[in-house]
């Protein structure tokens, strides 16, 4: 194949209106087939995109031309994600949270079965976000690692988003972050840098045994706690309005948030959005 023959190649077929309207009723086995695919051309992209970049001489068009088609795959898939969460409550609640789009959006419902989730702590055990649980050897992984590289792409995100005043969940990680780094820096997670430095093993020399040695987590270990802080009161939020939605009525202690270290409860925003649960919130002194 020429040169000029990829030049005039047809792009990546677009998506018909249609077409994207009947995604609405894909099952959750579907969506999250597209949810893995969209990440995986995601990946695929950013490889191409960054050969390209590396390249001294012009790069050959064949190598552009499949960056340029990645991006246009992403973008169909997207759109078909944006129409399933559209239609669905829950999800149309999800993306009103600054810093939650389509993709993740799409992924939490289709990995979360809210039949299977009583409590919120059912969903973050499933998530990998059980502190207490661990994976022992020889044993099956006790948490959906799709489920829990979402969640970490959910902290990512709001991390980003952090400084922008809409994004209401980066502002609990940064007031978070200034609590673990207060704690930190009065010695209260000595106890933890030692137990680490006899779990793992870490260079002479590296940044991190020095804050482990002086009785202090490293810094990476702080953000991480103060993602996963966000990210936890974020699907706590999500189970009361799931479990409203699905039931009907309110989880049987929304307010068991307390164990995130709240002095009280804190509800979520945008429950105009779910049909009767401002006044359930009311009724329930929860708002």
């Amino acid at each position: 194949m020429s040169t000029t023959d990829i030049e005039h190649r047809e792009p990546a077929i677009r998506l018909s209106r249609d077409l994207i309207k009947a995604s609405s009723t894909m099952t959750t086995m579907e969506a999250r087939y597209l949810v893995d695919a969209y990440y995986l051309m995601q990946d695929d992209r950013k490889r191409a995109h960054n050969q390209v970049s590396a390249m001294e001489a012009e790069p050959h068009s064949l190598i552009a031309w499949l960056a340029d088609q990645s991006t246009t795959l992403e973008g169909q898939i997207k759109r078909t994600l944006d129409s399933y969460t559209d239609a669905k409550p829950v999800g149309v609640w999800l993306k009103a949270n600054y810093g939650i789009g389509p993709v993740i959006a799409a992924g939490l419902l289709a990995h979360i079965d809210i039949h299977k989730a009583p409590t919120v702590g059912h969903i973050w055990r499933y998530a990998g976000l059980d502190p207490t649980v661990k994976w022992e050897k020889k044993t099956k992984r006790p948490w959906n690692a799709a489920l829990k590289t979402l969640c970490w792409k959910i902290g990512q995100s709001f991390m980003k988003f952090s400084g922008i005043e809409d994004c209401s969940y980066g502002h609990v990680y940064r007031q978070r972050k200034a609590y673990e780094v207060a704690r930190n820096e009065r010695g209260d997670n000595a106890e933890a840098a030692a137990r680490i430095m006899t779990e793992k093993k870490f260079g002479a020399d590296t940044d991190a045994i020095k804050h482990l040695k002086a009785g202090r987590l490293p810094p990476a270990q702080i953000d991480g706690r103060a993602r996963r802080y966000a990210v936890k009161l974020f699907l706590s939020h999500l189970h009361l309005v799931w479990h409203f939605v699905e039931f009907g009525t309110l989880p049987p202690k929304p307010y068991a948030l307390g164990q995130l270290d709240h002095g009280h409860f804190e509800p979520p925003l945008h429950l105009d959005l779910i049909e009767g649960l401002p006044a359930a919130m009311r009724k329930a002194g929860l708002n």
